[in-house]
């Protein structure tokens, strides 16, 4: 059993998103099954963005970096982290009593 981090996925989270990353559609053109837990690659992921740590200076309790970086970059590449985005924030809206999509944009620069 591998160490937990503040940026792993409660139970709860993992339940909200694995539709989005579990699908075999993600795999490789091989078909063979992945042999590495999604729910760590996603751990994994949080960990590198909330840290700031290199891909390649990933614990190693995590999955190697290599696997990790590779989903990374499929889902991004896929559209899933951009459908993942959406997801979360019409989640976000409905929760605190807004439309799913919001309706007004900002711009702001600095001078």
């Amino acid at each position: 059993m591998r160490k937990t981090y503040p940026t792993d996925l409660t139970d709860q989270e993992w339940e909200l998103i694995k539709a989005f990353v579990a699908s075999k559609y993600q795999e490789g053109k091989s078909g063979r099954e992945p042999t590495v837990n999604k729910r760590d690659v996603v751990n994994a992921i949080f960990y590198v963005l909330q840290s700031g740590c290199s891909w390649r200076m990933l614990p190693h309790d995590f999955p190697q970096w290599e696997s990790v970086y590779w989903y990374f970059k499929q889902w991004k590449e896929n559209g899933i982290t951009k459908k993942l985005h959406d997801f979360l924030r019409e989640q976000v809206r409905k929760k605190v009593g807004k439309k799913p999509d919001p309706t007004v944009g900002i711009a702001d620069s600095q001078s």
